[in-house]
């Protein structure tokens, strides 16, 4: 049994932050393993507990979530930081993902999207909500490192067989998972990209192809 992610929460406000904790423990993978309310604490609990994901409300007492992110990333790069914020705002997106941080959610959205950007971030990857996807064009606000990609390596999978002109069941028998779970797959990748339709999708793999080969 593979162990469970442990996810860290900061948020001063105290509705939300007791629905990000329902929402989480809904999932069998994961765990709260910690929480706060203001951003100095925030900081010293992520120090000691070293979540694998810690999400972060961007405006707080005391230090924010991009304070916070930056200083602990310079301290531990791999760590996997989400930034939760009301406001759409692609300036401080691309200082975030400078600095590293892995997801970014609008609030507004955070119900049906924390979910998916713990998923993503999990496992490699990067989420943005689809408000600011737009940012991911600039590859240059992406670290250069291989572990700033913006794919899974499942994401990778699947675009090089859509590429090849394969549908969601023919994809799902070569990994020999679920079709539903391909389509979720693709959801995903659309959202990251900002594009919608299967034949958006299918023009983007064809044209970049060979970067997943």
């Amino acid at each position: 049994m593979e162990p469970k992610i442990s996810i860290f929460i900061a948020d001063d406000h105290p509705v939300f932050l007791a629905g990000l904790i329902s929402i989480i423990g809904r999932r069998d993978d994961a765990e709260i393993c910690g929480q706060a309310t203001n951003g100095d604490d925030a900081l010293a609990e992520i120090r000691r507990i070293k979540p694998d994901i810690a999400l972060l409300d961007l405006q707080m007492p005391g230090l924010d979530g991009l304070q916070i992110a930056e200083q602990y990333l310079k301290e531990n790069p791999d760590q996997k930081i989400i930034l939760l914020t009301m406001f759409n705002d692609e300036n401080i997106v691309r200082r975030a993902l400078g600095f590293g941080v892995r997801g970014f959610v609008l609030k507004e959205n955070a119900v049906s999207q924390v979910t998916l950007a713990i998923d993503a971030v999990a496992t490699g990857g990067i989420y943005l909500s689809p408000q600011l996807t737009g940012v991911l064009t600039h590859r240059k606000d992406l670290k250069p490192s291989g572990k700033d990609e913006l794919f899974t390596s499942a994401e990778k999978k699947i675009l090089k067989l859509i590429g090849e002109g394969k549908s969601s069941k023919e994809i799902s028998s070569v990994l020999f998972v679920t079709e539903k779970t391909i389509e979720n797959h693709r959801g995903n990748i659309c959202r990251k990209l900002g594009i919608s339709g299967t034949s958006a999708l299918l023009r983007y793999a064809m044209q970049n192809k060979s970067k997943f080969e």
